[in-house]
């Protein structure tokens, strides 16, 4: 009973417990294309490229940018209306490309 106890609090921590799904993050994506480019590779070195990039860190930016412990009016806005399982599946997509 307590293995399975411990391996259930891990896959909770751990992330094991329900996987993100790249493509709805991909289609959840698209509004920010405009800044961060269409495969995660900016066009305007003013913003940073997102392929590749750790979901886990993604996740995280985006959860600070809308508590707005991250402060970016811009991106606050951006990810508003987002759930953690939309910011879970974005991350996904993007860590999921190349640079």
């Amino acid at each position: 009973m307590k293995k399975i106890l411990v391996v259930s609090v891990l896959m909770g921590v751990f992330g094991g417990a329900s996987a993100a799904d790249i493509e709805a993050g991909k289609q959840k994506s698209a509004t920010c294309a405009g800044c961060h480019g269409a495969d995660g590779m900016a066009i305007n070195p003013q913003y940073p490229n997102l392929a590749g990039q750790n979901a886990a860190y993604l996740v995280a930016a985006m959860k600070a940018y809308k508590d707005g412990s991250r402060n970016h009016p811009v991106m606050k806005a951006m990810v508003s209306a987002l759930g953690d399982a939309d910011m879970e599946n974005i991350a996904a997509y993007y860590e999921s490309l190349r640079k």
